[in-house]
């Protein structure tokens, strides 16, 4: 699968009996992007190489910074070169539209960010809550509980990543009917998002109104964070959600599943969106 995965070294050790054994195995690729815009540094996240240009646009989206992909004029991999000369692909340089600008100061952060998280670093909790164009709370959509409960294993069948490694989360955006539009993976779960974001706005335009964000994770603030910004009514979760999530999809208006096994699943915000 090219740079997503790798083969590596390892000892499988038994230590009831001792036994060691030697193999190789499949491991996810981790490789930092860096994003630019204008050929200014934006930002930089730790990624499992593929969909750059979906994470690139995805990320500026979600992160407020654009409004629409339309902004964008052009998108490419920069030609910089690991430490033997060979192109290493691990930025992107994004150059916007005629007359488009960013739409507000990208998030100070006080830190690098990782793939473990999306809003980590950044200087205040008040930066964290970008503010959504999108009225999320209105959205009529309405789902059938059955559709919800079955959508992470319509999820797993498309995760090759996963079923070869094991290391990676996925993220897919469903219609309302359960089938699944666009679907990613990546090491980090907001990268994920970004990615399925990207590849969605890249062949339509926002908001993403009467859609379903269905992760493999746990469902965090910054996945419902980023919901919101795009206009996505609904976050269906493998995991638990944590605190501020539930605090953000009630504030917000998005329905929030979480603990999803059919046939059961846990509803935190907006159930009425659900119909048995």
């Amino acid at each position: 699968m090219g740079r997503v995965t790798t083969r590596v070294r390892r000892t499988r050790l038994d230590v009831v009996s001792g036994a060691r054994v030697e193999r190789t195995d499949t491991v996810a690729v981790e490789e930092p992007l860096e994003i630019r815009v204008d050929n200014n540094s934006l930002t930089t996240t730790m990624r499992t190489p593929g969909d750059d240009f979906d994470l690139a646009i995805g990320h500026l989206l979600t992160e407020g910074l654009l409004h629409g992909a339309d902004e964008v004029a052009t998108l490419m991999h920069c030609t910089d070169l690991d430490e033997s000369g060979s192109p290493t692909f691990n930025v992107v340089d994004v150059t916007l539209a005629p007359g488009a600008v960013l739409h507000r100061a990208p998030r100070e952060r006080t830190q690098g960010m990782t793939s473990a998280c999306g809003v980590c670093g950044s200087a205040s909790v008040d930066a964290v809550r970008t503010s959504s164009r999108y009225a999320v709370a209105g959205d009529p959509l309405s789902l059938s509980a059955e559709v919800v409960a079955g959508l992470p294993d319509v999820l797993r069948q498309q995760q090759p990543v996963f079923q070869r490694t094991g290391g990676v989360h996925a993220a897919g955006l469903a219609t309302a009917s359960g089938d699944l539009l666009h679907v990613r993976e990546d090491v980090g779960r907001h990268n994920a998002v970004d990615k399925v974001v990207g590849a969605a706005a890249r062949v339509g335009s926002l908001p993403l109104g009467g859609h379903v964000l269905v992760v493999s994770a746990r469902a965090s603030f910054e996945i419902i964070q980023k919901a919101s910004v795009v206009g996505i009514p609904a976050v269906v979760a493998v995991g638990a959600p944590t605190s501020l999530a539930v605090d953000l999809a009630v504030d917000r208006g998005i329905t929030l599943v979480a603990f999803t096994r059919h046939p059961s699943m846990s509803i935190y915000s907006r159930p009425d969106r659900l119909a048995t």
